[in-house]
């Protein structure tokens, strides 16, 4: 009889040892996923930021170029403020095709490719 138990045992074994590896991978499906989401997103932060200094010294050489030119300067300062608002108009309205979409498609690139073995 107890030669009968032994299969059971090992299949019983094998599954445990199956499932366990099963685990480990998705947990690294899952870490290699939030690494790359993280990377993702501290280069995009970088990236604004990096773009807002810039878009400010552009702005505020803008503000002094129209100020003198017009002779105004805060005259100047509602130009280029009301450019800004305008371009900032326009990101908003174009936001699902310039970052919702993309950032879907970086998550499904990131939790669905398959990994080639």
């Amino acid at each position: 009889m107890s030669g009968f138990d032994r299969p059971l045992q090992d299949l019983a074994t094998n599954a445990k040892e199956y499932i366990d590896l099963q685990v480990d991978d998705l947990k690294l499906q899952i870490t290699k996923g939030l690494s790359l989401s993280l990377g993702q997103v501290l280069a995009l932060v970088l990236a604004v930021v990096s773009l807002s200094i810039v878009l400010l010294a552009l702005g505020a050489g803008c503000v002094i170029l129209l100020g003198n030119w017009l002779g105004n300067f805060a005259l100047a300062a509602f130009i280029v403020a009301g450019f800004f608002a305008l371009l900032t108009l326009i990101l908003f309205l174009l936001r699902n095709k310039l970052f919702v979409n993309g950032f879907v498609k970086l998550f499904t690139k990131i939790f669905f490719e398959e990994e080639e073995v």
